[in-house]
This record gives C-alpha cells, sequence and structure tokens, in this order.
C-alpha cells in the first residue's frame, strides 16, 4: 500500500508494507484526523494493525468524544509519530571542511489513510480491548488481562466507547534520518546524538527500518 499527499522525498520515503507494518506495531499511539462539519477534527489513541486483506487500523474512542459523531463513513488519516531530534550542523564533518550546513529536523513518521467504520457491538469491541491489552502487556513479569477485572465493571465501561475500524487505502512512512548526507556526516550525526540525546537514539535505532548506521 503506497500513496498519500505528504512532503516525502525518495530519500526518505519508505513503502515496504512489512517495515511499515513493524513500525507502526512498534509505535501503537496514534493521531486521528478527519475533517467535520465546523474544520479538522483530532483524536489520540492507541491503535492496533491487522494486516490480512488490504489493511485494516482498530482502536476506540470515548463515547463522550464528539469527534465519534463526525467520523462514521468519513476519509481519515492517521498518523504514528516515531522518535524525532534537532540536528546540530556541529555534529557533520562538513562544518569543519566547508561551512557549508544548517540545522534540521529529523524524524520517523507512518501516515496510514482510509475510511472510517464506527463500531458498537460489545463482541467486537470486547475483542479489541482484549488484544489491545495483550499487545501493551506483552513481555511483562505478570501481564495484566481484561478478565482480571470485574466482569460487570468491564460491561460497564464498554458501553463508555466506541469502536473505530478503518480499512487503509494506504499507508507510507516518511523516515527522515540524514539518508541524503555523506557517510562521514551521517556518522557525526550518529554520534552526536547518541553523545547528547542517548534515550532518542537507543529509540531510533530499536525502531524497524531504520539505517543501520544510525
Amino acid at each position: 500500500m503506497s500513496g498519500g499527499t505528504f512532503y516525502n522525498p525518495t530519500a526518505f520515503r519508505v513503502d515496504d508494507p512489512d517495515v511499515l507494518g513493524d513500525c507502526v506495531d512498534a509505535l501503537t499511539f496514534a493521531t486521528l484526523l478527519s475533517n467535520g462539519p465546523d474544520g479538522p477534527r483530532a483524536s489520540h489513541l492507541p491503535m492496533l494493525l491487522d494486516r490480512s486483506g488490504g489493511g485494516t487500523l482498530r482502536g476506540h474512542l470515548a463515547r463522550a468524544n464528539d469527534h465519534v459523531d463526525v467520523l462514521d463513513g468519513e476519509r481519515a488519516l492517521v498518523i504514528f509519530q516515531g522518535p524525532a531530534h534537532y540536528v546540530s550542523p556541529s555534529w557533520y564533518p562538513t562544518k569543519a571542511e566547508t561551512g557549508r550546513v544548517v540545522p534540521t529536523w529529523n524524524y520517523v513518521v507512518v501516515h496510514a489513510r482510509g475510511r472510517v467504520r464506527t463500531r458498537n457491538g460489545r463482541d467486537w469491541l470486547r475483542t479489541l480491548i482484549t488484544d489491545l491489552t495483550g499487545r501493551m502487556e506483552r513481555g511483562r513479569p505478570a501481564p495484566w488481562a481484561v478478565g482480571d477485572a470485574p466482569a460487570d465493571f468491564t460491561e460497564t465501561l464498554l458501553g463508555q466507547i466506541v469502536g473505530i475500524e478503518i480499512a487503509l487505502s494506504s499507508l507510507t512512512g516518511k523516515f527522515k534520518l540524514g539518508q541524503n548526507r555523506s557517510a562521514a556526516d551521517r556518522a557525526g550525526m550518529a554520534a552526536g546524538l547518541a553523545a547528547e540525546q542517548p534515550e532518542v537514539h537507543a529509540a531510533l535505532r530499536r525502531l524497524p527500518g531504520t539505517p543501520t548506521d544510525l
């Protein structure tokens, strides 16, 4: 799946569906954007990607969120924002050689587009929260499960959410990570990032699809 309408030069563009799927799985949290009668609407939520068929995103919003009222049947953009960081020109060897460098900002994003279907069925919602909880609790020493909460409590909460299902028409990534720089400048960028922002550097290195020399 590819497409979308945002500035995405070839050097930074990622279209491999496996890489993008792995990236979405790693990031999970997204911004959901759509148009409403009074202009753009935005909501923030974790979403799961089902890779079967053309791909489907699933999540849920609070029933009290008025974004729900204008979502069903609408086209939407979902943005998964990965690690981002400022790049100082002082990190590049080119600065000492020519001085012809400027600051920039590097980042990872995945854009997903598709048409929204709202879901209210209790079975659908229960499956969603079970899957989402399982995804987020995976690997914990004592993972929490939906069944750990009292059944009547869970049923009450199910009535307070609305499911969101988006059949994808496109999935595109932009990994702006210095691919347009020389090998020496990329090495300098990696070293500068590791020294000044080690947590961001580590997060980028863990993210599927990032350059191996980062």
